[in-house]
């Protein structure tokens, strides 16, 4: 009789054990990757509506275009989507657009230009590899032609009304040879020279959207009308912020 109790005993022992390894088996807590799953499904990327028209200092994009359409979407995608950068954009231009704005109108170029300064240098005054200084990312040899002092004790590339002054300058002799803004703009990164170079050798009309470029050049108009399209509409491209928050 004593047997048959604790014989009685074990199974309910072992019943209870092989319950209770059961239900943590089906309960066990979730683990690295199940977290990482549920992180992924809550972050989420949007495709991004090209607009229906676009322009640079008022001459229009060929958006009708499937190949110039891939390309505004690019870039478009890439400096939404760099968050980071885009913010310290906005930040930094609150504080130096009330000095370029007003050079650029004194002089009669369209606004749309303090977008290649944002696409030069990120409103920084950066070095390039090539040695391009400061906010418009002069070379010290086109610095000299439009009257900056540039040597071992001087470098007025880093004066900001300087540089935007001489920019403002290049720029307008540069519409008035190929005989539009979108074409200026291509041969500030390219060159007059190099721009000039591949019309002729391609033998196309003055249009920078039928030209084949390096992949720079290429990609320079595009960059500076993502910038004029996500810095207008900051809100529609999920940046948010307060006065309190810019420089």
């Amino acid at each position: 009789l004593v047997m048959n109790s604790w014989k009685k005993l074990g199974l309910i022992a072992v019943l209870l054990i092989g319950g209770s390894l059961l239900i943590f088996s089906v309960q066990e807590p979730p683990n690295e990757t199940t977290t990482k799953k549920k992180i992924y499904n809550d972050y989420r990327i949007y495709a991004l509506p090209l607009p229906e028209v676009m322009d640079f200092a008022g001459e229009p994009v060929p958006l009708d275009k499937p190949d110039i359409r891939e390309r505004m979407d690019r870039e478009l995608l890439v400096n939404a989507y760099w968050q980071s950068n885009g913010l310290l954009v906005f930040k930094r231009a609150n504080k130096f657009m009330q000095v370029i704005e007003p050079l650029l109108k004194k002089h009669n170029l369209p606004d749309d230009f303090k977008y290649l300064a944002i696409a030069e240098s990120g409103l920084l005054d950066a070095r390039s590899p090539a040695g391009a200084v400061g906010f418009w990312q002069f070379m010290p040899a086109t610095a000299k032609e439009y009257g900056l002092e540039v040597n071992n004790f001087v470098d007025e590339r880093y004066n900001l009304e300087l540089t935007t002054e001489a920019a403002a300058k290049y720029l307008i002799s540069a519409k008035e040879h190929f005989g539009n803004w979108t074409l200026a703009a291509a041969a500030y990164n390219a060159g007059r020279a190099g721009v000039g170079r591949q019309i002729v050798r391609q033998k196309t009309e003055n249009n920078y959207y039928d030209l084949l470029l390096n992949q720079e050049t290429s990609r320079y108009m595009f960059r500076i009308l993502a910038f004029k399209e996500i810095m207008s509409n900051p809100k529609a491209y999920g940046f948010h912020f307060n006065d309190a928050d810019l420089y």
